[in-house]
């Protein structure tokens, strides 16, 4: 579909005003001009002043409720609350007649995600997850090297989070248990199964190893998984924010040659260094960080691709001008994958406190 100026603008509510609302969604949400960011919503008077002098166009409410008493003046509710809000707060939006984003986790539970589903489409509403990571630069570079035939058929495909964290740096997570979808599997490790299952498809758990090693851990900060994938594909996933030393973000290995990647994608920092979406420079790493694609003694550097996180709002703006649920246009992530994820999840704990025994 093709757009011209005067058609409607998405109105629009951020609900949750820390790294997630004001480093992902409202800059991305501000940059597209077929949105209007029209309220955000934190208790915290110190962010409430943040959003207004960033921008002064929306109001600032103190909670959700205070956003679903608007709501017939939104089109869009964006979460970037805790993972235990999601679900009845996702529902709560929903029941207003309001499409959603649902920052990830989707929820806690797999069943909650599956209900949410249900309810989006009785309620004719669009529903998607903000899986922004599958627009990562290095990722995007992945999918493109994967599509030509350079590694032959993928054997074992490894990938990494790893920080050096070593204090628990928010409140809510220090206190999180995993029914609050507290922990490392539950953040970093969402976007790790699902980018694998995006590469290689549905996939098993068959090894889960979850650790706590800072002392004021409630759940998990140093994972590894093992995902068998129906393409015969192994992925080994690791989550760990007490690494002092980091490893590669990825590596792939084939029956033809292996792709080996360090660093992160640079479009987090470079909006909190204070950059926007809509910069010359944004989602464009630097040139020391490009992956290396070949055999020992025979690599080639492979640029990475621009990292394109506006994409996640782009597609959806299109789905909602379109006609919402009644379009054809694809979700930017449709949430029965997430819920895929969450099911991995579930799966992974059940192994691995079957695997520490009594």
């Amino acid at each position: 579909m093709t757009r011209t100026e005067n058609e409607r603008t998405i109105r629009t509510a951020v609900v949750g005003y820390g790294l997630s609302g004001s480093v992902f969604h409202a800059p991305l949400i501000a940059a597209d001009p077929h949105y209007s960011l029209d309220v955000v919503a934190t208790s915290d008077a110190g962010r409430q002043a943040a959003a207004s002098g960033r921008y002064p166009g929306a109001s600032t409410v103190p909670d959700a409720d205070a956003v679903l008493a608007l709501a017939g003046d939104l089109d869009l509710v964006v979460l970037g609350t805790p993972p235990a809000t999601h679900y009845p707060l996702a529902k709560a939006a929903l029941e207003a007649g309001l499409d959603v984003v649902v920052d990830k986790p989707f929820a806690v539970r797999s069943g909650e995600g599956q209900e949410l589903i249900g309810l989006a489409e009785r309620m004719g509403r669009v529903l998607t997850v903000f899986q922004n990571r599958r627009w990562d630069g290095d990722f995007l570079t992945l999918r493109k090297l994967l599509a030509g035939e350079a590694l032959g058929n993928v054997t074992r495909f490894e990938s990494s989070f790893e920080r050096w964290s070593p204090e628990i740096s928010k409140a809510w997570k220090a206190h999180a248990t995993a029914a609050d979808g507290g922990g490392v599997l539950f953040d970093l490790g969402t976007h790790l199964i699902d980018q694998a299952l995006q590469l290689f498809g549905p996939a098993t758990v068959v090894h889960a190893e979850l650790q706590a090693r800072r002392p004021d851990e409630k759940v998990d900060d140093d994972c590894f998984l093992v995902l068998r994938h129906g393409s015969n594909v192994i992925s080994h996933l690791t989550m760990n924010m007490l690494c002092a030393q980091q490893g590669p973000r990825f590596r792939v290995l084939g029956s033809a040659a292996a792709f080996t990647k360090h660093g992160v994608d640079p479009q987090e920092p470079y909006i909190v260094a204070g950059g926007g979406p809509l910069d010359a420079d944004y989602g464009v790493e630097a040139p020391e960080w490009a992956g290396v694609l070949g055999r020992d003694g025979h690599l080639d550097t492979l640029p990475t691709e621009r990292g394109a996180y506006p994409e996640f709002y782009r597609i959806l703006g299109d789905k909602i001008l379109d006609g919402g649920t009644g379009s054809m246009l694809p979700l930017p992530v449709d949430p029965a994958g997430p819920v895929e994820v969450l099911k991995l999840i579930e799966k992974a704990r059940e192994l691995a406190t079957a695997q520490k025994g009594p």
